[in-house]
């Protein structure tokens, strides 16, 4: 007779990683979801948290087990080969987003856009990105002290591109439909689809040389000329050419078939809206299958997709994309909070902490805005040093700096490291020096960078409290323009209107100031909407003036805060 092993009257309770898991996961989505609109439309914080991530993971209550999904104590693995698995985990989790997501971006912009725009996106992504990276790398040769400065090259490869995922929170929302032009939309989401995918030049530029020229390099090995020749031929002709040749022509392609299959009639609205993400799942795993640029391939793949507007056009309405988008965002930030190396970033052979921290604050500040703001003169789409400043400053750090990461420690394990994993000896800290750099930057850029707009909406609204509850009122009083960069202008009307080449500021004056705070508290729970009927009918007559009136707006348009007016000329 079989022997029962557990007693038939006990509850079924299986406390499983995929149950666990499951339900975090739709938990803090639903929570989320409950306050989203207030949190990313009121108080512009993006949809990455990292911070939850960190709080349920290994490191805090232990709901998200990344050592357990990867099979490490199932299987009685070694810590090296454990840390492989998750490492698997991470990169193509990291794959994932970032193909959904450019595809996204290429489809958004408008028709023929990297044509017409190809100056200023080259500059962004040529010189631009050029000098963000000798910045970085120099930065990180100083501050951290490699062996070499080839090393410093490759960390600062990493950290080079910019984050689509979190330069969402100024090209979306409120925030940018209000203060950010939509020229200037379009030039961001160009420049970080781009960027994303031209970050294997600089990373393997640095990782050809350590390996042909460096200190433990084979005298044998063919030194520079081979470390050239595989730059050129196979890095950017076999990389980067064939990537943007292949998503070119299924991206084309696509758009022909999907086309003509509409044009029968055979094509049913959820298939129609869901190309868009079918399609950045071919060309993810074709192009892995092939060893290419998928996340360069991706990206050009939408922005041929649309090359006619239609797609764009059809869907724009539509919000199946961006739910996806959404829900991809959320779990990877989630992973990302759950498997940061707090240790090895705390505690490491090679820097401290006091290093770490001024390394970051200062690669944020020098990495982007130096080079934007001395070429601006050159991009249209950048007309004033104010918006230079905003769009310099805003270079997010995240999904394709860990992608990067990987791809750089998986060139170790392979070329620069013996057949018992042991690394050459001139690189024995370049691993963890990625690691570390790397993780620590993805986490100050997803702190600095998403409370930014927060803090500095707070920092003007502070002085408005504090003389409202001291009780001055006088007209003069200074009041900060973009509080991040610390400005202060006055209050005057002739002051505003001399400032309208920057960042607008105040109203007019502060009675139209006092009727629109008014009318903003009548109308707060349903910010965003259209006006009430009693409006729109005519009632409360002096009220709908101050309501819906408009100033006339500057022709040249300028970040600004949600709460400031635009001065009447």
């Amino acid at each position: 007779m079989a022997r029962n092993i557990f007693p038939i009257w006990a509850a079924p309770i299986a406390s499983t990683n995929f149950n666990v898991a499951t339900a975090l996961l739709g938990g803090f989505i639903s929570l989320f979801g409950l306050v989203s609109y207030l949190l990313k439309e009121h108080f512009y914080l993006s949809e990455a948290p990292m911070l939850v991530g960190v709080a349920f993971g290994p490191e805090g209550a232990h709901f998200i087990r990344p050592r357990e999904y990867a099979g490490c104590p199932q299987n009685n693995l070694s810590p090296r080969r454990c840390e492989g698995n998750v490492d698997a985990i991470t990169i193509d989790f990291s794959r994932l987003v970032l193909a959904v997501q450019l595809v996204l971006a290429g489809i958004q912009l408008r028709s023929k856009y990297m044509w017409l725009e190809a100056k200023s996106v080259f500059l962004l992504v040529g010189p631009g990105m050029a000098m963000m990276w000798i910045a970085t790398s120099l930065l990180i040769w100083g501050l951290i002290g490699t062996p070499s400065f080839l090393h410093a090259l490759a960390v600062g490869a990493c950290v080079t591109p910019t984050d689509p995922v979190l330069s969402a929170v100024i090209v979306k929302g409120k925030f940018a439909d209000k203060n950010i032009p939509k020229e200037l939309q379009d030039l961001i989401v160009a420049e970080s689809g781009t960027n994303d995918g031209l970050g294997y030049p600089w990373l393997f530029f640095a990782l050809y040389l350590i390996k042909y020229i460096g200190a433990g390099a084979d005298p044998d090995g063919g030194g520079a000329g081979e470390a050239f020749g595989l730059w050129f031929a196979l890095t950017w002709a076999y990389v980067i050419l064939l990537s943007i040749a292949y998503g070119a022509v299924v991206g084309l392609l696509a758009q022909y078939m999907l086309h003509w299959a509409e044009d029968r009639g055979w094509v049913d609205r959820e298939s129609f809206l869901v190309f868009a993400i079918s399609l950045a799942l071919f060309v993810l795993g074709t192009c892995g299958l092939l060893g290419t640029d998928d996340v360069l391939a991706c990206y050009v793949a939408g922005n041929a997709f649309t090359w006619d507007d239609w797609f764009r056009q059809e869907t724009k309405d539509d919000s199946l994309q961006p739910t996806v988008d959404m829900l991809l965002n959320v779990s990877i930030f989630l992973w990302y909070g759950a498997i940061i190396p707090w240790d090895l970033i705390a505690h490491n052979e090679f820097t401290s902490l006091s290093r770490i921290i001024p390394l970051g604050l200062l690669i944020l500040l020098l990495r982007r805005l130096p080079w934007v703001y001395a070429m601006h003169h050159w991009i249209h789409q950048i007309d004033s040093y104010r918006n230079a400043i905003f769009v310099g400053f805003f270079g997010p750090i995240g999904v394709s700096a860990i992608f990067y990461l990987y791809i750089a420690i998986e060139f170790i394990d392979r070329h620069l490291s013996d057949e018992d994993g042991v690394p050459r000896s001139d690189i024995t800290h370049l691993r963890e020096t990625l690691i570390v750099v790397v993780w620590f930057m993805v986490v100050v850029s997803v702190v600095v960078h998403g409370m930014s707009i927060p803090l500095g909406k707070l920092g003007y609204l502070a002085p408005r409290l504090g003389r409202a509850l001291s009780g001055d009122t006088t007209e003069g009083s200074p009041r900060p323009v973009f509080p991040g960069f610390g400005r202060k202008i006055s209050g005057s009307k002739d002051d505003n209107r001399r400032s309208r080449g920057g960042i607008a500021t105040a109203s007019s004056s502060r009675a139209h100031s006092r009727a629109h705070s008014r009318a903003n508290s009548i109308n707060r729970a349903h910010a965003g909407r259209e006006p009430s009927a009693d409006i729109e009918a005519g009632s409360n007559h002096n009220l709908a003036v101050n309501t819906i009136a408009e100033p006339r707006s500057s022709l040249r348009r300028e970040i600004r805060f949600p709460d400031e007016e635009a001065v009447p000329s």
